[in-house]
C-alpha cells in the first residue's frame, strides 16, 4: 500500500464545529486546490478567440459585459448561494444530488439499490417516508423512464467532471507554455544580428517549445498527485495568491490607463447589443466567453475536501473582485490595442516588457496549480462511482485523517495523465482545446441543474415553481453556452465527445454486469434449508476452525459455496457469511454498520454478517477486520433474546451492532505479538490476484504479525450455561484456524444475444480482468485462501 495510505479508519471532522481559525487555513488551501482553475482561466479566455470574429473594439466591451454577468449569475449566485447548500452530509458532486434522491424519492437504480433483502431497505427507506407526498415524488417514483434518466444524468455529470479533469490540465499548461514560447522568442532576438536567423529562431521556439514544455510539466504535476490535498494545497495557495496579485494589479492598471469605459460594461444593456447583431460567427464566441468560469464546477465536486463555508467566504471575498479586475483590464488592454498582433495573449497586457518574462515564469506554476481543482474533483466522483458499484475497482488513499473526503487515486491519476498528454500532442492548440473544454462545462454545470431543480422540489420539499424557476433560469444560460460550444464540434470539441464515450462505456458495462451478476446470484442462492436439513444426507461433514464465506446475496447460500459442498462435503465448525453493502450516503454511522443475525438453528453455529458502507466510508481498509467480527457475534450471542431493537428476517433475528463493546459481558480479546512462516498477509486493499501468484510453499522470512486471541470474560455470574458453551465453542473454533472462501465469477453472453448485449459483457469482462480484485477487508495468508468459480451465463 501506498505510503500514505493509514491503517485505521479516518475519522470523520465536523464541519459543523469548526472554529474560525480552521475555516482561514481551509480557506487558505482551497486556493491551491479548487481556485486554481477559476484563476488561471484568464490565460486562454480571451486567448482561444479568433481575433477576426472581432469586428470592433466595442465588442470587447460587450464580451467582457458576458464574462461580468457569467461570473456573477454562475458561479457566485448559483454555486456559492444555493448548490452549496445541496450537500450530502459535506460530500458534493453529481453523485451527491443523485444519492439524495434515491433516498428521498425511490429512484435509483444502482446495484446497492436493488437489493433483495427487505432487511436493509426498512432503514434505508425511512428517510423518504418521513417525507410529505407531492405529486413530483410520486410521477418520478412511477415511470420507470425517470429512473433511468436520472442515472443517466448522474453518470453524465461524473463523465462530464472526469473529461475536464483530463483537458484542463492539457488547456491550462499548454497555454502558460505558450507564452513561455513567445518570451524566449524576444530573449532570443538580443544574441542574433541577421534579421531572417532571428524569425527563424523566433517563429522556432514558438512553435516547438509549448507542447515539449506543457508535457514536462504535466508528468511533474499528475506525479504530485501522491502528496495528498492537505499538502498540495498549502504549497500551492501561496501560488495562486502572488499569482492573484500579480495580474489583477496589472488589471487594474490597464483600467486607468487604456480604457477606463471598460467598467460601464457592467451595465446588462451590453448584453443585449450583443444578441441584437448576433450571427453565427459572434456566437460561436461564446464558446470561449463560457471559459471563464472553468472550474466553477469543482467548487460543488471538491466539497468533501473542504467546507462550506471556507469555500464561499474565499470565492466572495478573494476570488470574484479579483478576477473581475483581471478580465476588466485585459479587456481594456484589447479595445485600446485593437488589431496588434498578439494583443489577445495576457502576457502582453504587461506593460514592462522584463515583468513580462517574470509573467512567463509565474503563469507556468500558475498553469499547474490551476489543474488541481479538477483532478482532485475526478478523484472524489471516482471513489463515489467505485462504492456505489458504477466504476472498476481502484485503489483509493485515504490522504488525510481527519477529513473522509480527501482521496487520492492511483490508477485513475495515470489514466488522466496519459490521456492529458495524448490530447496536448495530438491537439497542441490552445484553441480547439479551448472549445473541448467549454463544452465540458457547460454540459456538466447543466447536469447539475436539473439534478439541484429536482433536490429542490423533492429533497427541500419547495414548491414546484421553485424548482422550475431554478430550471429554467439557470439552465436557460446554460443552454446558450451549450449550444455555442456545439457549433464549435469540428473545432476541437469533438475530442471531448470520446473522452465522454470512454468513462461512459467504463461506467456502464460496470454498472451492466455488476447488477447482472448479482441478479444471477440471487436467483441462483440456495436456501439455508438445503444446508441444514438436507447436507446431512449429503454426507456434509464438520471440520474445527471458522469458515469467512463471503458474497453479495444477503440471504440464503451463495450458488459458489453450494457448489463447494456439494463437491467437497464438509465445512467448518462455525461458519460466517459476510456481505458488504453499500449505500446512496456519504457514511453509515459506527453503531448501525454491522447487521449480524443467525442463520438455521444454535446448534448449527452458522452467522450472517451484513457490513453497511457509504461512499465516503473506508470500511475495507482496516486490519482488524476479522476480529471485529467475532467480537460483534460474541455480544449478538449475548444480547440475542433481550435486544428489544431487533429486525425480523427470513432467516431469524438480526441485530445492529457498531464497534465492539468492551463492559465484559461478550468476548475479551487479548492481543499477542507472533511470529510467523506463512505467506506474507495482505491488506483489504491490495489485490486479490496478487495472493493467488504467492506459492504457499515459498520460502519466506519469519514476519511478526499481530493476533488476538479471545477469552471468556473473568467475571459473569448473569451470562447463561448455554451462551457461555456456544462462546467457547466460538473461542475453540477460532484456535483451531481461519478459511476465507471467495467466489470467482466467469461472465459469458447466451447465444443468440444482440451485439450491444455481448459488447458488455466484454467490456465488462475486460475491466474486471485488469481491474483490482475485490477487497476482502482482511489480512489472509495465501493458505487459508479459496477460490471458487463460477461460470455466468447472461
Amino acid at each position: 500500500m501506498d505510503a500514505l495510505s493509514i491503517s485505521s479508519l479516518p475519522i470523520s471532522y465536523d464541519f459543523r464545529k469548526e472554529t474560525w481559525r480552521h475555516t482561514l487555513l481551509l480557506s487558505f488551501q482551497s486556493l491551491g486546490v479548487i481556485y486554481g482553475r477559476l484563476s488561471t482561466a484568464p490565460l486562454y479566455v480571451l486567448e482561444s478567440i479568433d481575433p477576426e470574429d472581432i469586428r470592433s473594439p466595442n465588442e470587447i466591451h460587450e464580451l467582457f459585459s458576458f464574462v461580468f454577468w457569467t461570473i456573477t449569475i454562475i458561479p457566485l449566485l448559483k454555486y456559492a448561494f444555493i448548490v452549496l447548500r445541496a450537500d450530502d452530509d459535506g460530500e458534493g458532486g453529481p453523485f451527491s444530488l443523485y444519492s439524495l434522491l434515491c433516498r428521498h424519492a425511490r429512484v435509483g437504480l444502482l446495484p446497492c439499490n436493488r437489493s433483495s433483502g427487505k432487511i436493509l431497505h426498512q432503514e434505508e427507506d425511512s428517510a423518504s417516508k418521513g417525507k410529505l407526498e407531492n405529486k413530483a415524488r410520486r410521477a418520478i417514483e412511477k415511470h420507470k423512464s425517470c429512473h433511468y434518466l436520472l442515472l443517466f444524468l448522474a453518470l453524465l455529470g461524473a463523465c462530464m467532471i472526469l473529461s475536464d479533469a483530463v483537458l484542463t490540465p492539457a488547456i491550462s499548461v499548454l497555454s502558460a507554455t505558450s507564452g513561455l514560447g513567445r518570451s524566449l522568442a524576444k530573449i532570443s532576438v538580443k544574441f542574433f544580428s541577421s534579421d531572417k536567423t532571428k524569425d527563424h529562431v523566433a517563429n522556432a521556439l514558438k512553435k516547438y517549445v509549448p507542447t515539449p514544455a506543457a508535457c514536462a510539466i504535466l508528468v511533474c504535476l499528475f506525479t504530485l498527485q501522491r502528496h495528498g490535498t492537505k499538502r498540495i494545497g498549502s504549497i500551492f495557495a501561496p501560488v495562486v495568491i502572488i499569482w492573484l496579485f500579480f495580474i489583477s494589479g496589472f488589471g487594474l492598471y490597464n483600467i486607468i490607463h487604456c480604457d477606463p469605459q471598460i467598467l460601464r460594461a457592467v451595465s446588462p444593456v451590453y448584453l443585449l447589443r450583443f444578441m441584437k447583431k448576433i450571427n453565427l460567427s459572434h456566437w460561436k464566441l461564446l464558446s470561449s466567453i463560457v471559459l471563464c468560469i472553468a472550474g466553477t464546477e469543482a467548487m460543488f465536486a471538491d466539497l468533501g475536501h473542504f467546507s462550506k463555508k471556507s469555500i464561499k467566504i474565499t470565492f466572495i471575498c478573494f476570488i470574484y473582485p479579483v478576477l473581475l479586475l483581471t478580465y476588466a483590464g485585459q479587456a481594456a488592454f484589447v479595445s485600446k490595442y485593437f488589431g496588434a498582433a498578439d494583443a489577445f495573449h495576457l502576457s502582453e497586457s504587461i506593460p514592462n516588457k522584463n515583468l513580462q518574462h517574470v509573467f512567463a515564469v509565474l503563469s507556468l506554476f500558475a498553469s499547474a496549480v490551476g489543474s488541481q481543482g479538477t483532478i482532485t474533483a475526478g478523484f472524489s466522483i471516482i471513489n463515489q462511482c467505485q462504492a456505489l458499484d458504477c466504476f472498476p475497482r481502484v485503489k483509493v488513499v485515504h490522504t488525510s485523517e481527519h477529513i473522509l473526503g480527501q482521496v487520492y487515486v492511483p490508477d485513475v491519476n495515470w489514466l488522466f495523465m496519459t490521456l492529458s498528454l495524448a490530447i496536448t500532442i495530438g491537439l497542441h492548440d490552445v484553441s480547439q482545446l479551448g472549445k473541448a473544454t467549454g463544452l465540458a462545462v457547460t454540459s456538466g454545470m447543466l447536469v447539475t441543474t436539473c439534478l439541484m431543480s429536482l433536490v429542490i422540489a423533492l429533497y427541500w420539499e419547495k414548491s414546484l415553481f421553485a424548482s422550475v424557476c431554478f430550471l429554467l433560469f439557470f439552465g436557460s444560460i446554460e443552454a446558450i453556452y451549450l449550444s455555442a460550444s456545439l457549433m464549435s464540434f469540428f473545432c476541437g470539441a469533438w475530442c471531448l465527445i470520446i473522452l465522454f464515450l470512454l468513462f461512459m462505456m467504463i461506467m456502464g458495462a460496470w454498472h451492466y454486469g455488476t447488477l447482472k451478476k448479482y441478479e444471477f446470484d440471487v436467483e441462483n442462492k440456495v436456501s439455508i434449508e438445503w444446508l441444514t436439513d438436507y447436507s446431512p444426507g449429503l454426507g456434509v461433514s464438520r471440520v474445527p476452525g471458522i469458515g469467512f464465506i463471503y458474497s453479495d446475496v444477503e440471504t440464503g447460500i451463495p450458488a459458489f459455496f453450494s457448489h463447494f459442498i456439494t463437491n467437497l462435503p464438509a465445512f467448518h465448525q462455525v461458519l460466517i457469511f459476510v456481505s458488504f453493502k453499500s449505500s446512496p450516503v456519504p457514511y453509515i454511522p459506527e453503531n448501525r454498520r454491522y447487521l449480524i443475525g443467525r442463520v438455521g438453528p444454535k446448534e448449527y453455529k452458522i452467522y450472517r454478517c451484513i457490513v453497511r458502507y457509504g461512499y465516503r466510508d473506508n470500511v475495507r481498509d482496516t486490519d482488524d477486520f476479522e476480529d471485529q467480527i467475532i467480537s460483534l457475534i460474541g455480544e449478538f450471542i449475548t444480547r440475542e433474546e433481550y435486544d428489544c431493537e431487533a429486525l425480523s428476517s427470513p432467516e431469524g433475528k438480526m441485530i445492529f451492532l457498531g464497534s465492539p463493546m468492551e463492559d465484559g459481558n461478550a468476548l475479551v480479546s487479548v492481543a499477542e505479538t507472533s511470529s510467523s512462516t506463512c505467506a506474507p498477509t495482505v491488506s483489504g486493499s491490495e489485490s486479490q490476484r496478487h495472493l493467488l501468484d504467492i506459492p504457499a510453499d515459498s520460502a519466506n522470512p519469519p514476519i511478526t504479525r499481530k493476533r488476538v486471541r479471545f477469552t471468556l470474560p473473568p467475571k459473569s455470574p448473569q451470562m447463561r450455561a448455554s451462551v457461555r458453551e456456544e462462546l467457547q465453542e466460538i473461542i475453540e473454533a477460532r484456535e483451531s484456524g481461519t478459511a476465507y472462501f471467495l467466489g470467482q465469477s466467469h461472465l459469458l453472453a447466451r447465444k443468440g444475444s444482440n451485439f450491444f448485449k455481448k459488447f458488455l459483457i466484454m467490456a465488462y469482462v475486460f475491466l474486471d480482468k485488469n481491474s483490482r480484485e475485490p477487497p476482502v477487508a482482511l489480512n489472509i495468508p495465501n493458505a487459508a485462501l479459496l477460490e471458487v468459480g463460477t461460470v455466468y451465463t447472461l
